[in-house]
């Protein structure tokens, strides 16, 4: 199973800019113990160049080097921030919507669950059938099938979630299209 993360950075990027379209720095923040922090890094900034934004990347793999991370953004002036998709910052999660929240810096996530607990936005793979589908792999596994044999599947569901709490604590008014394109809208 694949999660795409890597390959919804652009898109993560292209909805923060509609979100922050004064934001003259964005950060994207990696893990840099991720083996896909450089794919990850390199499509930020490929979709930065198009969109015509300039990039800060910022890696962090420890609780304390998130704090630093997010004290490093606001201190090159981040208008706002793409977290990179990953299992360790999942982990974190209120502890990167609370420093969001204290630098009053806007937001994208990869997980549905860091938006529903306060986070302004996420934009990725509905982990209920990400998971409906391993669960299907792992049944097959268990009656016999050879795992060689399946093929690399991936979500078959992209989902946008926005938080107007957060938007309004933030001080942003999102975008119609942004709401209208939104698979959930949080009050």
């Amino acid at each position: 199973m694949s999660n795409f993360n890597t390959s919804l950075t652009a898109k993560r990027l292209e909805l923060l800019h509609q979100v922050a379209p004064r934001a003259e720095t964005i950060v994207v923040l990696v893990n840099s113990t991720s083996p896909a922090a450089q794919t990850i890094e390199a499509e930020a900034r490929s979709a930065a160049q198009a969109l015509g934004l300039r990039l800060a990347v910022v890696a962090a793999s420890t609780e304390s080097e998130i704090d630093a991370a997010f004290a490093a953004a606001a201190q090159r002036g981040a208008g706002a921030l793409l977290v990179a998709g990953d299992a360790y910052f999942n982990s974190r999660r209120a502890q990167l919507i609370a420093l969001a929240a204290r630098y009053k810096i806007p937001a994208i996530y990869d997980r549905k669950e860091i938006a529903v607990d306060g986070g302004l936005m996420s934009y990725g793979a509905n982990n209920v059938d990400f998971y409906r589908q391993a669960g299907i792999y792992t049944g097959q596994i268990l009656k016999g099938a050879k795992p060689a044999d399946f093929p690399v599947q991936q979500p078959t569901k992209v989902e946008l979630l926005v938080n107007l709490k957060t938007a309004r604590s933030l001080g942003l008014e999102l975008p119609t299209a942004v709401l209208l394109s939104a698979d959930e809208v949080i009050e």
